[in-house]
């Protein structure tokens, strides 16, 4: 039961599910599944596949592992899960497994296979000698395709003979080797084409994909229209891109499979041959009664092809040999026995090729098993699909008597297995109708000893009757033997609209086949020139006796006369079906949806045709009747123990045996009240209605969602503490990591600077060793603290004047910002430069004037002296000079005397502003009473030494910062006098610093230097 599919979206995956019993339903569930894009659907365990013609990507190796180990209703429908259970079945009932897929020309039976092939290669071990021979099984696919498949009408790939695929396991179910039989090939259509269709792939991918060099040897022309044997099939004949593609492929395989390179070319020079042999053309010789060949340089080809001479490929033609107990007598041929007489060479050597090249198969994959080793087998069988053409031949006779047997082998297997399970289960049996056709199997296959004997035996009777064969004389035979049977028809028995002596009915199991008997004898005969085997086996290629050994025995033998055709391949049917009654069988019933091979294109009287043909309704009913639906208990509890309280959650079938599954699955089933719907047998439930599936189905969806809810509630709670976790360890690691890695950095670093301070720069110049990225950011302060170590080393080491030096260009660095081009760091600060014999001549004399207004003004020390200009109230320039102390700011003519204006105090002062060009002005804020005080330095000495020494000094007196305005438009006030801006500019020409007066409240200062 595949139950795991949206049955309201996709219809139900299962027929044994649909409600109704009808043939209306079945098709309306087919048609729902194949337009919503559902290849696959069950009828129980059959499987049916109908043909999507597009690629559809459900074949890939996770759709393997999927179906790898599942049952049957665990996943929507595929073939994979048939090929699965095929594979288990064997392992579990270390039996014989066979798979029998079925289904008309065109429906998809040969990919089927395929794509089984491939699941059972990918779910087996992957060992060397097991893989060589997976390999060599796959490769025989593309191999076989070119001898044995052609363009039909209905089907680009059909395969033109039936082939039974064996796959021997050894004893731990691993490949070993296998076996592959062929049924019937369609060699007539070597010589006989329908309207649009083709010959075998083989020759048109010989013309398409050999060489120039190959072609030229095999005297071959790349245009196929050039060979009689493939214009047979009008516009259809001709290559395509696609078998030059396949050719390389199949050259590839026949190389791998172990076709030595003279095996293959031996092969494509029979091919050759038999294309030259179809342009051989007989005509009369002149008499009426012989014939010869009418071009003989068309009969050179194939004699140098095949290792003979154009004399001897005439006689054989236009000759034949008729062997008595004395004497060997050669007839001659008239020009329509001669052409049959090619024709049936050229039949018989593509006939022998293929199954040489089958034989050359199974010599690679055979395997020799130590005697007393277990085995078993896996078969695959793709056999031909029930056919109805407009004219039905002999070959669609045999096509559906073979049919005719697989429907009769399944209806019986199948009822067969459902009595021995109830029967084992301790069920009743229910009686099942179904058609039987048994009869129709008689009608055909019976004995010729038989009364009445079968339509095969009577024509072998038909066969061997003296003179010629006439097709006529099948239908009165015919007519006399069946005159009522009910499953025969013709226009003697009463159906008027046949043809008299022309055709006649069979009614099979999938409806009425009307059959043309024209051909029938011949094609029954299949008969066989002695002379022409002979022909071949004395030819000078090994391959060639090798494919006709018969061919060694002198003229004078009289051979037994070989069995017929028809009676051939009975036989074979006969004995098939007894191998397949002795495995355990699986099937696929193939469906083509449309005749124009376009996805998603339904066909309902195509459709529906196919399903009758099948006999898919009747499998249906058979499958319905009784108690379809059962599963052995622990699979039961397993599925549906989540919807009974008392078996959810711990309830564990696996570890519980026969009996306390089969009590739980009672007692769930008596909870929901459905035990009248039910029947239990001693290791499976048995369901009677699909609506107790579906009840049971439905309560299993509710619960799952609400469990579902509950496992990602705790999935996701688990899956965050597991983060959390894992972030935690994440994040100690890393600490531990970073300490480690700093610890090592911090190593290097100590080794690097440890003699350091016996150095002159105290390390300077040593290269730090390079960090990681993680410790950037410590890096940098690792060399900021060596850095201000540097600094305090390299401070203590000078006299206090250069370390007071030193901290004030620190100041004026912090309180400029930087925004001051050239604040001459680089110089000598002089701070009190006047009181210093080396920069003033006259430094007794200051030292002296200033010691006196110290002592006055109450100041401790000087700290700054310099010569200035200063902007008078008029503004006019003067010289001055300024000296600051740690209390007062003093302004000195050039005697050195203070005047009219008083010291200013330091409390006084509110700010400074200064440029940021070359200029050295200053412009220091005072209180309205005392005014702004407006000077340039001369010298050359830095206004940023005066503003450092300034702003530092009022900071030690007041713990505050002084601000500083760093402008190119410096606004000052004076008392008595209007605002006015001091304009700071570069260039102009010149020479030195210089005021100048540009309006009323506007005075510029410039200074030398770039713009």
């Amino acid at each position: 039961m595949a139950l795991s599919e949206s049955t309201a979206e996709f219809g139900q995956p299962d027929f044994i599910l649909v409600d109704e019993i009808s043939e209306e339903a079945f098709m309306a569930n087919l048609k729902k599944r194949y337009e919503r894009g559902k290849v696959y659907t069950y009828i129980g365990e059959v499987v049916i596949s109908v043909n999507p013609y597009r690629r559809v990507d459900i074949y890939n190796d996770d759709v393997v592992d999927e179906y790898r180990g599942k049952e049957l209703y665990e996943r929507p429908p595929h073939i994979f899960a048939l090929a699965d259970a095929t594979y288990i079945d064997m392992r579990r009932l270390h039996a014989d497994s066979c798979i029998v897929i079925t289904g008309e020309s065109g429906a998809g039976k040969t990919e089927a296979s395929k794509i089984i092939m491939r699941y059972i290669a990918n779910i087996t071990k992957q060992v060397d000698e097991i893989e060589r021979v997976k390999n060599l099984l796959l490769l025989s696919n593309p191999v076989l395709e070119a001898f044995g498949n052609a363009k039909t009408i209905r089907n680009d790939n059909s395969s033109r003979f039936g082939k039974y695929m064996d796959i021997l396991f050894d004893f731990k179910f691993d490949p070993q080797g296998g076996h592959i039989k062929t049924y019937l090939l369609e060699k007539s259509r070597v010589v006989q084409l329908q309207e649009g269709e083709r010959n075998f792939h083989s020759f048109y991918q010989l013309l398409a994909g050999g060489d120039s060099s190959l072609l030229v040897a095999l005297d071959l022309d790349r245009d196929a229209r050039c060979y009689n044997y493939l214009t047979m099939g009008g516009e259809a004949s001709t290559c395509t891109e696609e078998d030059k593609e396949l050719y390389s492929e199949v050259r590839r395989a026949m190389g791998s499979i172990g076709f030595s390179t003279d095996d293959q070319r031996w092969i494509q020079q029979i091919v050759a041959a038999i294309l030259h042999l179809g342009n051989i053309k007989l005509v009369d010789a002149g008499d009426g009664e012989s014939s010869r060949i009418g071009i003989m340089s068309t009969a050179r080809k194939v004699a140098g092809l095949l290792g003979t001479t154009k004399e001897v490929i005439q006689e054989a033609l236009t000759t034949r040999v008729v062997a008595s107990r004395r004497e060997v007598v050669k007839a001659k041929q008239n020009p329509a026995r001669a052409t049959y007489a090619r024709d049936a060479l050229a039949k018989a050597l593509y006939e022998r090729l293929f199954l040489l090249v089958v034989r050359r198969i199974n010599k690679a994959v055979h395997v020799d098993l130590p005697p007393g080793t277990k085995s078993t087998v896996i078969s695959v069988l793709d056999i031909y699909g029930f056919e109805v053409f407009g004219i039905n031949s002999f070959e669609q006779f045999c096509i559906n008597y073979c049919n005719e047997k697989l429907q009769q082998l399944f209806i019986e297997l199948v009822l067969k297995r459902e009595q021995e399970e109830y029967k084992n289960e301790g069920i009743e049996w229910v009686h099942i109708d179904y058609f039987n056709n048994a009869p129709i199997c008689t009608l055909i296959d019976a004995k010729p000893e038989a009364n009445p004997p079968g339509i095969f035996a009577i024509l072998d009777e038909e066969c061997v009757r003296p003179g010629p064969a006439e097709d006529d004389r099948l239908v009165i035979h015919l007519d006399k033997t069946f005159p009522k049977h009910k499953h025969y028809l013709s226009h003697q028995t009463g159906k008027r609209e046949l043809r008299l002596r022309k055709e006649f009915q069979i009614r099979h199991y999938a409806g009425l086949v009307t059959y043309d008997c024209k051909g029938f004898l011949d094609k029954n005969k299949d008969t066989e020139f002695q002379d022409l085997y002979r022909l071949v086996y004395n030819c000078d290629k090994p391959i060639l006796q090798e494919m006709f050994p018969e061919g060694a025995n002198p003229e004078t033998d009289i051979t037994k006369r070989p069995i017929t055709a028809g009676t051939h391949f009975k036989n074979d049917m006969c004995d098939l079906v007894d191998l397949l009654e002795q495995q355990e069988p699986h099937y696929v019933r193939c469906i083509m949806p449309n005749w124009n091979k376009a996805p998603f294109d339904y066909n309902e009287e195509l459709c529906l045709n196919q399903v009758r043909y099948l006999g898919l309704v009747e499998n249906m009913k058979v499958r319905r009747a009784g108690y379809p639906y059962r599963m052995r208990y622990d699979r039961f509890m397993r599925r549906y123990k989540l919807i009974f309280p008392e078996t959810w959650p711990s309830y564990n079938p696996e570890k519980s045996s026969n009996e306390e599954n089969m009590q739980a699955t009672k007692r769930l089933i008596e909870h929901y009240h459905l035990g009248e719907l039910v029947r239990y047998g001693k290791t499976k439930i048995f369901i009677r209605t699909p609506k107790t599936v579906y009840y049971l189905e439905d309560s299993r969806e509710t619960k799952l969602k609400y469990i579902a809810v509950l496992i990602q509630r705790w999935m996701k709670g688990h899956m965050a503490r597991v983060l959390l976790r894992k972030m935690k360890a994440m994040v100690l690691i890393f600490l531990w990591y970073r300490r480690y890695k700093a610890r090592k950095w911090l190593e290097s670093v100590f080794e690097a600077f440890k003699d350091c301070t016996k150095e002159k720069n105290y390390g300077k110049a040593i290269q730090w060793p390079s960090h990681p990225p993680t410790l950037k950011r410590g890096a940098g302060l690792t060399k900021k603290v060596f850095l201000s170590w540097w600094g305090r080393k390299r401070v203590t080491d000078l006299t206090p004047a250069e370390q007071f030096e030193v901290r004030m260009k620190t100041v004026a660095m912090t309180i400029l910002q930087g925004r001051k081009k050239n604040w001459r760091f680089q110089d000598r600060w002089l701070g009190d430069e006047l009181a210093k014999p080396e920069h003033n001549k006259s430094a007794a004399s200051f030292e002296q004037s200033l010691t006196g207004y110290q002592t006055i003004n109450k100041d401790n020390y000087r700290l700054y002296s310099a010569h200035v200009t200063k902007l008078s109230r008029a503004m006019k320039p003067y010289q001055r000079v300024y000296v600051l102390c740690d209390l007062h700011f003093y302004r000195l003519n050039g005697s050195y005397k203070l005047g009219k204006k008083p010291p200013v105090e330091l409390g006084q002062i509110t700010g400074i502003s200064i440029s940021p060009g070359n200029d050295q002005s200053l412009v220091i804020h005072c209180v309205p009473e005392v005014g702004d005080i407006i000077f340039y330095l001369e010298n050359n000495r830095p206004a940023a030494e005066l503003a450092a020494i300034l702003w530092y000094n009022f900071y030690i007196k007041y713990k505050q910062h002084l601000p500083v305005h760093i402008t190119s438009e410096i606004k000052y006030s004076r008392p008595g006098v209007r605002e006015g801006v001091l304009t700071c500019t570069t260039g102009g020409g010149a020479r030195g610093q210089s005021f100048k007066r540009v309006s009323g409240k506007r005075t510029s200062v410039t200074a030398p230097g770039p713009e």
